[in-house]
């Protein structure tokens, strides 16, 4: 059976009131998968704008496995520590990564973080060798819409995020870059020019699910 886990900075947490694009990824793998699978991981609750905290649970549909390894403000410097015990704790078999924004936003130039990228593979690969890992290129936001220097950021980051996955990519540990949404517009996809709403969601879901096919003849087609 094989174990899913999503991991991701405020992309992919969500917030209260929201299905996020993990809830349309459950929702394609148990339409197209075909086998047992899991979703695992060590956190369930999404941001709670009111008091700016992981404490809410008001999912706009509660019903579906909702652990996670993603956090508001988080990105590949503060999940890199916590991949390894996560992996391990719950038996992660392949890990779906949406991570970059805030790092390039606040914490890491485009080399650093991609250099972040690197250990936090050889962290999720130490607990599990054979673990799988699909990865999102950072989608530009509004900011890089006002901030040249900001989208040369964002721009060079996902070419050596490109140079890191073909590196690291095995036969034993498969990497594979997914490609953005191709039709996502954060003016129409967004509801802040950053956060997707539920049309941005599916499109996000669409797209490591059109990857997985595609690359490892996982699931199907996405039909979100």
């Amino acid at each position: 059976m094989l174990r899913f886990m999503f991991v991701g900075d405020s992309m992919t947490i969500g917030s209260a009131g929201e299905h996020t694009w993990r809830y349309w990824m459950w929702r394609h793998l148990c339409a197209a998968y075909g086998a047992p699978f899991k979703i695992v991981g060590p956190r369930e609750a999404m941001h709670d704008k009111a008091t700016d905290d992981a404490t809410s649970y008001e999912y706009a549909q509660p019903d579906f496995p909702r652990r996670h390894l993603a956090g508001w403000g988080e990105g590949w410097s503060h999940l890199t520590p916590l991949i390894a015990d996560a992996v391990s704790a719950h038996r992660a078999d392949v890990l779906l990564v949406s991570l970059g924004l805030i790092d390039l936003g606040f914490y890491t130039n485009a080399e650093q973080t991609a250099q972040n990228v690197r250990r936090f593979v050889a962290e999720a690969r130490s607990a599990n060798p054979r673990i799988a890992v699909a990865v999102l290129p950072v989608i530009p936001n509004i900011r890089a819409d006002t901030e040249p220097a900001f989208a040369s950021e964002v721009t060079r980051f996902n070419e050596l995020l490109a140079k890191t996955v073909a590196d690291l990519d095995t036969s034993s540990s498969a990497l594979l870059l997914a490609s953005p949404p191709p039709a996502y517009d954060i003016h129409l996809d967004t509801y802040d020019g950053t956060h997707p709403n539920e049309q941005g969601e599916r499109k996000l879901a669409a797209a490591f699910a059109g990857a997985m096919w595609e690359a490892w003849d996982l699931g199907g087609p996405p039909e979100l």
